[in-house]
């Protein structure tokens, strides 16, 4: 029996986000909304999703004199991370063990 995967992570920008700060640890609105392709109502929606469960911090504050947002992973976040991964991890191997023509 398979485990579900993570439906927090189980979404692609907050994939990819999470992706890019296990990567990293740390960026940036600017960097996240470049590398997702993301609206910016739609990154801080997800943002905060990720947030509210622990999964990353997020630092309001200025640079050079204008707003500036970073996003910082936290472990809880990593350990997600590497949770979802091996849950998809799973079902890829278990494709590549089942003989074509057994299902």
């Amino acid at each position: 029996m398979f485990k579900k995967p993570d439906p927090l992570l189980h979404n692609p920008v907050r994939l990819a986000v999470m992706a890019h700060l296990v990567a990293r640890q740390k960026s940036d609105f600017k960097e996240l909304r470049k590398i997702t392709g993301a609206t910016a109502g739609n990154l801080s929606v997800q943002l905060k999703k990720l947030e509210a469960a622990g999964m990353l911090r997020i630092h309001k504050g200025y640079k050079n004199n204008y707003p500036h947002t970073s996003v910082e992973l936290t472990s809880r976040g990593l350990n997600a991370f590497e949770n979802y991964v091996r849950v998809m991890s799973d079902y890829l191997n278990a494709v590549r063990r089942t003989p074509p023509g057994s299902e």
